[in-house]
Order: C-alpha cells, then sequence, then structure tokens
C-alpha cells in the first residue's frame, strides 16, 4: 500500500515535544523495503524540518482514502537531504497514484494536481528507518503495533 502512492501525512516534534505536522506532496520506498524518503514544501514545513534537524523524530502516516486503511511509522533517526533530479520520476509517480487514489473516492487529477503542487526548487526530503509499525486504521486494531519488521 505505502509503495503504490497513498496520502502521507508527516510529523516531528521539537525538544520541548511541541508537535509539527505537514502533508508530503510525494513518498519513495527504497527497492529493500528498508528506507523511507517522503518531500514536503519546505516554505510550509520549516517547523517540522527544524524539528526532524534537531532531533531526528518522524511519525509518517499512510493513508488509503478510499478505505481509510491507515500504517503509521516511526524513526528517531531521520535525516534531511536535499533533493536532486533524480527524485523527479517518484515525484511523478506519486502524483499519478494519488490521482487515482484520489479518484476512487470522486476527486479530479486536478484536485491531486492542486493539493501536491511545488515548486522544485522549494522540496526537502526526509529519509528515514523505521523502527516502529502500527496499524491506524479506524476499528479495533488502531493503535496496535504490525508485527514482523517495519
Amino acid at each position: 500500500m505505502m509503495a503504490r502512492g497513498v496520502s502521507v501525512i508527516v510529523s516531528s516534534c521539537g525538544h520541548d515535544l511541541t508537535p509539527s505536522l505537514m502533508r508530503a506532496v510525494g513518498s519513495q520506498i527504497s527497492p529493500q523495503g528498508d528506507r523511507i524518503t517522503v518531500f514536503l514544501n519546505r516554505q510550509q514545513s520549516t517547523q517540522l524540518l527544524r524539528d526532524v534537524a534537531s532531533t531526528g523524530r518522524v511519525a509518517v502516516v499512510f493513508s488509503e482514502p478510499h478505505s481509510h486503511r491507515t500504517v503509521q511509522l516511526k524513526s528517531r533517526e531521520a535525516r534531511l537531504r536535499e533533493v536532486t533530479p533524480d527524485d523527479v520520476p517518484a515525484l511523478q509517480r506519486y502524483l499519478r497514484a494519488m490521482q487515482g487514489e484520489l479518484g476512487r473516492i470522486g476527486l479530479g487529477p486536478d484536485f491531486a494536481a492542486a493539493m501536491l503542487a511545488h515548486r522544485f526548487e522549494d522540496l526537502s526530503a526526509i529519509e528515514f528507518t523505521p523502527a516502529q509499525a502500527f496499524d491506524q486504521t479506524p476499528g479495533p486494531n488502531a493503535g496496535q503495533p504490525l508485527r514482523g519488521k517495519p
């Protein structure tokens, strides 16, 4: 589900535990499934990026809009990196996937394009290896750790 391209919300917190939160404009899972990259609009994510840079903490929620199936991944070793032209195919795949996903609930491709709009030069990336994984789908298992390796 996460590799297919679904809604992605990224959060962190400062040392005082004040939360910061932003919608990602893209995501990518490494071929081995052990590294996650999320892409954010830098100007809209200043506090979140500052929090990740100073604490290494990140929690990322992947949610399938048509079913509300949701997974949360956490790490305390996230790092920021610059976005490169090599990331463009992942950003394009993510946009197409979200257009398809949102189309399933009646929202046209222009809605996804507007929601995920970005200027390449304003993007920043957060990379992390998940340390914890949780089922966050509404229902009796919400909040339960996922079994196996995250």
